[in-house]
């Protein structure tokens, strides 16, 4: 009889948090993706992440030595990304009198408990952290890209999206090593660990909306565009309106050829 094939522990952990996670990638959508035309929401949206994976790849530094070490994969780190974007909408000076928002503080406070109690539970927000900014980044990064083209950009590269941009393209690459390295970590761990494991999974999300719910003004971005399509939908309407009537008319005032006079 053939022996029962374990499930992956990335894919336990997709599986539950697959609801959570769900309402996350909604939230995110709705106020960076469809916002993210306006650069004050999408700085906005940076602001409140930056402080979030700088203190977990600051604990990469401090637990090297120990098997979180091994998340550390070349090339995914975004600290200096996130600042280079920083400094490009909000400029070079955007630390001075700078202080996070409360749910940016909670994030921080809950990050530094477990640390404390277990660094190795860090290892769900690092995980899911990272395995988000490489997938839904990539997709906002490719709506940035779109939107340039629209306007009839000439640039190159998109600014302001450093956070997105990995470098040689190996996106996929590293998110295959994250994947291995978790699974095999997650192996030697004991069944509590795990489960605390899957527990924070959790909590990544619950704390990643808590955050983004913070970002003021996506809501009236996204109400000036509806309006703004409603004004254009009216305009498109009534110009087809005039067109229709002025060339109903035309066609009433030229004369059929029967009603020419015949030549003589």
């Amino acid at each position: 009889m053939a022996s029962e094939v374990e499930v992956p522990f990335t894919k336990q952990m997709r599986i539950a948090t697959k609801e959570i996670h769900n309402v996350s990638d909604a939230l995110i959508n709705a106020k960076l993706g469809i916002a993210m035309t306006e650069d004050r929401v999408w700085a906005e949206g940076l602001l409140v992440f930056y402080e979030v994976f700088r203190y977990l790849e600051e604990a990469l530094d401090r637990h090297s030595h120990t098997l979180i070490g091994e998340l550390d994969i070349p090339g995914m780190r975004r600290t200096e990304a996130f600042e280079k974007d920083l400094c490009y909408y909000l400029g070079n000076d955007w630390k001075n009198g700078y202080t996070p928002r409360e749910s940016v503080c909670q994030y921080l406070k809950h990050l530094e408990k477990i640390e404390e109690e277990n660094p190795y539970f860090l290892m769900s927000y690092i995980y899911h952290l990272y395995m988000g900014l490489l997938s839904g980044g990539q997709i906002l990064r490719r709506k940035k890209v779109l939107l340039e083209k629209l306007t009839f950009s000439r640039k190159d590269t998109v600014e302001g999206m450093a956070v997105t941009e990995i470098a040689d393209g190996s996106v996929s690459k590293i998110k295959r090593q994250m994947t291995e390295s978790m699974n095999q970590i997650a192996g030697e761990m004991d069944e509590d660990t795990r489960q605390r494991l899957m527990d924070e999974s959790k909590m990544v999300f619950i704390l990643n909306n808590r955050m983004v719910h913070s970002i003021e003004g996506a809501g009236a971005v996204v109400t000036i565009k509806i309006i703004k399509l409603g004004v254009y939908g009216a305009l498109a309407v009534l110009l087809f309106t005039y067109l229709k009537k002025f060339l109903t008319g035309l066609s009433l005032a030229t004369p059929s050829s029967s009603a020419l006079p015949s030549s003589i």
